[in-house]
């Protein structure tokens, strides 16, 4: 007999704020009172519109809309129990050999192709093939790259423990299966997938493996014929935006579909091409309303930045997932199939006004970017964002960009001289502002840049 599900969900709306949900309870509240069981399915299956999460002892009750705050510290590794999923379906499809022969022949020139698609800007056709090439080559680092980005939303405040979730181009699923296990495991997410490819397939096989408080849904279609259904807490564009006709018109449907307090997450490779053309929509989709959350600052109002906008993060190898290892080892050449770096450009938007540093520059002494050429030669203030790592090679002087948001060209701050009181500009971490005093400006004419130089003369604090 079909259980009367709407009585259960009347009890349980009855019942979520009086105290826990038992499904041992609330099915003496139905007429048929059907199994424990069943009335717990259909809690589970009807969750995220009850916005109920289930606890270990299999009880549920409300979810929290407070921010979130992980212990995070860095991402090691991609989980065994993902490394397991893609070798089951490498198995599946080639057999315990997978790696060897014709069909490790075929996925290292799948591998080398689509790679070299990436490079020169061609589009990339995701067919099974080139799905379970992806996850192998990308599916790690992506894992361990959106965990950093989502940490500085957790550390502005802007993250709940409640959220639904829209994943724009969601691939083979690695910034998704990130988003999961970052969040703690009384978060409630009702998350949607927008992918068509056979990438989709993959992705549904990995989301078996998360949490029961992750509520998935994949769309197959493409992120141009999407309709986004009501309003998100968090969008996801991770490695999407630059394979678009229309990236800017396509983004903003999604900044759009935004709740008042939600967040737009554009993820792109560090590449220059692709890290410069995530800057670029996001210029765009701010020059159309949104507010740039970060990491690019806007420290002066009313001033943008127009500069080439090449900037990203690095972090922490993570470890050679299993079959990453067995494709290379397979190999004459097994660097070309070794993919640990955890090395992003991000861009975090919202329609609040909010950002994630609220600072509103004057020009009493402090220099403007925008104003360098005025004041080349010149010992300066400022306050500026770290937008890098250390770029210069080993035995140069350590090398930073840095923005305030108003700059028509690239701009670095060198360090020349260390010291206690300038030792803020290499222990700050990307997107921390600083308050510099006594910088020497000059214009570098083979990097078509300003340097800030730092010396024994000057001194930096974390602002």
């Amino acid at each position: 007999m079909p259980v009367d599900r709407e009585a259960v969900l009347d009890a349980a709306k009855y019942l979520r704020d009086v105290r826990p949900l038992d499904p041992d309870e609330l099915r003496e509240y139905v007429a048929d009172q059907p199994h424990e069981a069943v009335v717990r399915q259909v809690l589970r299956e009807h969750a995220a519109d009850l916005g109920i999460v289930e606890r270990e002892d299999g009880t549920f009750v409300p979810a929290s809309d407070e921010p979130v705050h992980p212990d995070f510290d860095g991402v090691d590794a991609l989980p065994r129990e993902y490394e397991r999923v893609v070798e089951d379906l490498l198995v599946d499809q080639w057999g315990t050999d997978w790696h060897r022969g014709d069909s490790g022949k075929r996925l290292r020139e799948t591998i080398r192709r689509f790679k070299e698609q990436y490079y020169r800007q061609h589009a990339v056709e995701y067919d099974e093939e080139v799905a379970l090439g992806y996850a192998i080559y990308h599916l790690a680092t992506y894992y361990a790259a959106i965990q950093y980005v989502l940490d500085d939303l957790a550390e502005g405040d802007v993250l709940s423990g409640g959220l639904r979730v829209l994943d724009v181009g969601a691939g083979v699923g690695g910034p998704a299966l990130g988003l999961f296990d970052f969040l703690p495991d009384d978060a409630l997410v009702e998350y949607h997938a927008v992918e068509p490819s056979d990438a989709a397939d993959v992705l549904d096989e990995l989301l078996a493996e998360t949490g029961r408080n992750v509520h998935p849904t994949i769309h197959r279609e493409t992120a141009e014929e999407f309709d986004p259904d009501g309003e998100y807490d968090l969008v996801l564009a991770c490695s999407v935006l630059s394979e678009l006709d229309q990236p800017v018109e396509t983004a903003q449907k999604y900044v759009d579909a935004l709740a008042d307090d939600g967040t737009f997450l554009g993820l792109a490779p560090a590449d220059k091409h692709t890290s410069t053309h995530l800057r670029e929509v996001e210029r765009d989709l701010e020059a159309r309303g949104a507010t740039v959350y970060g990491p690019t600052p806007r420290l002066w109002p009313g001033e943008r930045p127009s500069d080439r906008g090449w900037t990203f993060d690095e972090r922490p190898d993570v470890d050679v997932p299993s079959f990453q290892e067995r494709l290379a080892g397979a190999s004459q050449r097994p660097s070309e199939f070794y993919h640990t770096e955890v090395r992003f450009s991000y861009s975090l938007l919202r329609t609040d006004g909010v950002r994630q540093h609220d600072v509103s520059l004057s020009a009493d002494r402090l220099l403007k970017l925008a104003d360098a050429d005025d004041r080349v030669t010149d010992r300066v203030d400022a306050v500026l964002a770290k937008l890098s790592r250390n770029l210069a090679d080993e035995d140069a002087n350590p090398l930073f960009k840095v923005s305030d948001g108003s700059e028509n060209e690239e701009c670095y701050a060198v360090l020349v001289r260390p010291t206690s009181l300038n030792r803020d500009l290499q222990a700050a971490e990307y997107g921390d502002l600083l308050s510099v005093e006594s910088a020497l400006v000059l214009w570098n004419d083979d990097e078509e840049a300003y340097n800030l130089v730092v010396d024994e003369e000057t001194v930096v604090d974390g602002a």
